[in-house]
Formats: C-alpha cells, structure tokens, sequence
C-alpha cells in the first residue's frame, strides 16, 4: 500500500464510491497558492480558480473533508492563509484577493464578516490528527478573532447584529431581521470549541471564560429566538421582535447544543415535514409553507447546499439522529449524482447548489454565474465527509484512538488505508457462510465501537495487524 494514496471507500451503491474518488482527483485542479504580492501564507492551499478568492466560510467547511486525504492535501493550510492576514483589531475578513491579498469588502457586508467557525474547524482537525502544538498556536489567533467580533458586532442586549451577507446566503429572504439566528448560533458554536480548545490545552482559564460567554448566548437565544407555537428558532428585529420566516439558519442552534431535547424533537421534525424542511432533497434553505420559498432554488429561496445539510446533519448527530442523518446523506449525495450529467453530458459536474423537489441544479436568473460547477469547496462534504462520516458511519479521534462505526444495520462496506497519523486503519464488514464478519487491519492498537442502532454496542482494543471479529458472537 502507498501511504500516499487516499482511503478507498468500499460501499454496496458503486455511484457513490465513484463520485467519492472523482472528488480527489478533481481537488488536484484547484490546489494551488496565493500570488507573491498578496501577503497570504500557509502555502499551497484550495480555491475556485475561476474566482480566485480565498474565502473564509470555504476554508473553514473544506478543512471537513480535506482530513480525509491522507494529508495529500493538508487541510490546513487555508485556515493558516486566513490567519495570515489578521488585523491589529483581531479583524479576519470574509474574502481576500488571492493575487493581491486585498480584502473583499462590498457594500452589503462592509465590515467583511463571515460565520465564525475556526474554533469548530480546528477541533476537529485536532481529533484527526491529534496536533496539540497546533491549537496552542492558533489559539491567540482565535481569541483575538473573537475579541473583534464582540467588540465590533456585540449589541447592549448581548446578541450579534450583521448584515445578512455575513451568514453566506445573499438573498435569503430576510427583511427587518436585525439578529440573525444562525451567526448568533454560530457564535454559541465558536464559543463552544473555543472551550473545548481551552479544555485540550489544560487551560482553566481559557475554558471557563469561552463556557461562560457560550452559556450567555445560549439563554439569549433561548429568550428571544424561541418560538414555542411554531417549534422553531427565528431571527430577530431591532425591537427584539421575532421576524418568523423559517430558513435554514433556524438549525444551527442543533449544531451549538442550544435546545433541550424537548425543544430539539420540535425541530427535528420539521426536518421530516414536507410542509416545511422535508423535501425530497433535504433540507432547502426556506420552509416550503414559506411564501418566499421557490422550487426552483432562487438563490437562499428554497436552494439546497452541501454545506448547510451538513451543518444540519451534524446538529442531528449532537442529538443521537443518526439514522436520520444517514438517511438524509444518502438522499443528498443521490440527488447530486442524478443531477451530475447536465443534457445528457458525459462529463460530470457537481454544482453549489441544487433544488430541492427536483433533480437538477438551482435557478437564479438573476445570477448567471450561479450556481458554479465543480465547487469543491462545499461539495466535499457530500462526497466525502458525509460518505465517510454518515454512510458508511465512520467517527474517528486520534487523540483518543478511537474509531466508532456508528450504522443502522449490516451492509457490506467499509473503508481502506485511512492514515491516522501514522497508523494505517481498514475497517471492512461482509457476510461470510459463519454470519456478519468485519475485518480489520491495523498498524498500531486503538479502541473500535461497533454500534448497530438499536441492536447491538460494544467498544474492543484492537492490536496491530490483521484480525477479523464476527458480530454475533461479541
């Protein structure tokens, strides 16, 4: 085995294995680094070439699925750009100018805000790779980040205020929304990790601060976001009025651990409602019952992006919903094959967006440059994060060594020469004449939970080198 090939995927449906190694050898197009007069460092890193913009909300998603590669492609690296180009005030901008370095800063986002996820993206590069000495770097870099968002965003009443461009969905129909719910949300998440960076560091200090600022926000959203009739989170007007037009920022409160479970059932089923998120391609970013919703996509009308179905499916995981979030995974990655060969072309093609009743790409004829092909950026976390994670069930954490295989039932799947760190993991399960058996192979020894939903769960050591384990019999 070449250490420096990527992990194969083995999975029943031969579509989804083929779209998953497409991905990789698609990336190869797209890494490439920043020009020599832009200031930006962190070397070679991911972008949409025809933009050329090192753009925040990318990076931090990206970083997701670029773990996976068997550090072919260090996943990084695009953070490291972004920090790069810190400001004295803490300031990182939305967008940069790869070749000039400059800072994109139009009208409707003047400031050049974006969702703050460093903190939940660094967590999880941590538990794939298990780089201590990394997060004792970047944190100053976050806390001064963090600084400038309170500082410069922070309202007397202790909410967010920014303008609707900084969440990453242009047009979302929106209008006198003052607070909005998901950078709200995403700041209790920002808060969250900063925490468990804090935690990772032993750094009392550092922990208590960040939980006490997460546990502030959280009451505040509880307050003024929750809506008890409609079971769902919505933005907020300067009055502190609820603005009660549903999108999809009404679930990054799953994701930062906000509602109870009462209030979280609540949610979560509106994500199964076709009346409102349970479309056949799940979830669109407006309620279907809403009267700005648009099948056709319509920009943030009722399009269905990669990232934020990821986003939703993570929050489902923070509840136990994985049988739900498998199901949605599979029905998004199936949508984006069916919609893969445009006109019947031979070429694939994965897009940013896509309607979420029919297959196809969204629409915005406002917008001819919308949705772009081949954005990997966000696409990735279908065809690989998701493939790994939900589809085949996959949950690793280096520091801890262990890998849950987290499924519904048995199926013939698995993954192949997944590097962690330096240790090589394949993880297989088929049906031999003795019953349900899963191989494994491994360099070095970590702790592997098989748990099949409802059926059966049990943690084992597994040593290095082969070894196989039938199910019925653990």
């Amino acid at each position: 085995m070449n250490k420096r090939d990527f992990p194969r995927i083995h999975f029943y449906d031969q579509d989804f294995v083929d779209i998953y190694d497409r991905t990789w050898a698609w990336i190869a197009d797209y890494w490439t680094g920043s020009g020599p007069d832009s200031g930006i460092g962190g070397g070679k890193f991911f972008f949409y070439p025809p933009e050329r913009r090192l753009d925040q909300l990318e990076q931090s998603f990206a970083s997701f699925f670029l773990v996976y590669s068997n550090r072919i492609y260090a996943a990084s690296n695009g953070l490291d750009a972004l920090y790069s180009k810190q400001e004295e005030s803490g300031a990182i901008r939305w967008k940069y100018d790869v070749d000039s370095g400059a800072p994109v800063l139009p009208p409707e986002n003047p400031e050049g805000v974006s969702l703050p996820l460093f903190a939940w993206a660094e967590y999880n590069l941590y538990h794939k790779s298990a780089n201590k000495k990394r997060v004792k770097e970047v944190m100053p870099v976050l806390q001064r980040y963090y600084a400038w968002l309170e500082a410069t965003f922070k309202r007397p009443n202790g909410l967010f205020e920014v303008p609707v461009a900084a969440t990453g969905m242009a047009n979302s129909p929106r209008d006198g929304a003052a607070y909005l719910v998901d950078f709200n949300a995403a700041m209790a998440v920002n808060a969250l990790y900063m925490s468990a960076l804090g935690d990772i560091l032993n750094d009392k200090e550092i922990s208590f601060q960040y939980k006490r600022n997460y546990f502030s926000l959280k009451t505040r959203i509880n307050n003024f976001m929750w809506n008890l009739d409609d079971g769902f989170y919505y933005d907020v007007d300067s009055a502190e009025r609820q603005v009660r037009t549903k999108t999809i920022g009404g679930f990054w409160p799953l994701l930062a651990e906000i509602p109870n479970e009462e209030r979280a059932e609540a949610i979560i089923a509106h994500l199964t409602d076709p009346a409102t998120f349970g479309t056949e391609n799940p979830f669109p970013t407006v309620a279907v019952d809403s009267e700005h919703y648009d099948k056709r996509g319509m920009g943030y009308r009722g399009s269905v992006l990669p990232q934020f179905t990821y986003m939703v499916i993570k929050g489902l995981e923070k509840y136990n919903q994985w049988e739900l979030a498998r199901d949605c995974a599979i029905r998004h990655l199936y949508f984006m094959l069916d919609s893969a060969h445009q006109h019947g072309e031979h070429r694939q093609t994965l897009w940013e967006a896509y309607q979420p009743q029919n297959e196809g790409k969204a629409v915005w004829p406002d917008r001819e440059d919308w949705p772009r092909s081949q954005y990997l950026g966000f696409a990735g976390l279908a065809t690989v994060a998701m493939m790994i994670e939900n589809i085949v069930g996959l949950s690793v954490s280096l520091p801890r060594k262990t890998v849950d295989w987290i499924i519904p039932n048995l199926e013939i799947m698995g993954i192949e020469n997944l590097s962690l760190k330096r240790n090589m993991v394949t993880i297989l399960s088929n049906k031999s004449g003795r019953g349900w058996e899963i191989h494994m192979e491994s360099e070095k020894l970590y702790y592997f939970t098989i748990n099949v939903i409802g059926k059966k769960k049990k943690t084992l050591p597994i040593p290095s080198g082969k070894c196989s384990m039938l199910i019925d019999k653990i």
